[in-house]
């Protein structure tokens, strides 16, 4: 399976924030969208950064309340890992594992065009195996 297939049924729309927001904006952004990250954009489609939910709670720590009128780039991860449409799912799930990735923008022609999660992947594993399963029970079922 490839990451196109997971885009094709959860659909391309990428929520980003632009880098002068705040990461009270991006809270809000977060929140209005019920996502756990977003990528730090100028312009919808090239990628500034991603920042996530765990980048805020972990500087919230470290910097208390002041953090909120700050700008995302200052906790955004600036050097984002991305994956083209056709890339395999299962080599996206190893990549995302090792590397403690739970969200991967999808870029094709130099532009932001999806974006996956762990959750994503992990459901198009276990459509996939139940497939499988299903398949394999019709065989076993129809077997003299």
């Amino acid at each position: 399976m490839r990451i196109r297939d997971i885009l094709r049924r959860k659909g391309d729309t990428v929520t980003t924030v632009r880098p002068e927001a705040t990461v009270r904006d991006l809270l809000a952004t977060l929140a209005q969208h019920n996502i756990g990250a977003a990528v730090v954009s100028p312009d919808g489609t090239a990628i500034a950064g991603i920042v996530s939910e765990r980048d805020v709670v972990r500087r919230l720590h470290e910097h208390g309340a002041a953090l909120l009128d700050r700008p995302v780039t200052e906790i955004m991860t600036a050097e984002v890992r991305t994956c083209a449409p056709d890339a395999d799912v299962d080599d996206l799930r190893r990549t995302m594992t090792e590397h403690r990735i739970r969200h991967l923008p999808v870029v094709e022609g130099g532009r932001l065009a999806g974006i996956v999660s762990i959750g994503d992947v992990v459901k198009s594993t276990i459509d996939e195996l139940e497939s499988e399963r299903e398949y394999l029970v019709g065989y076993i079922q129809r077997a003299p």
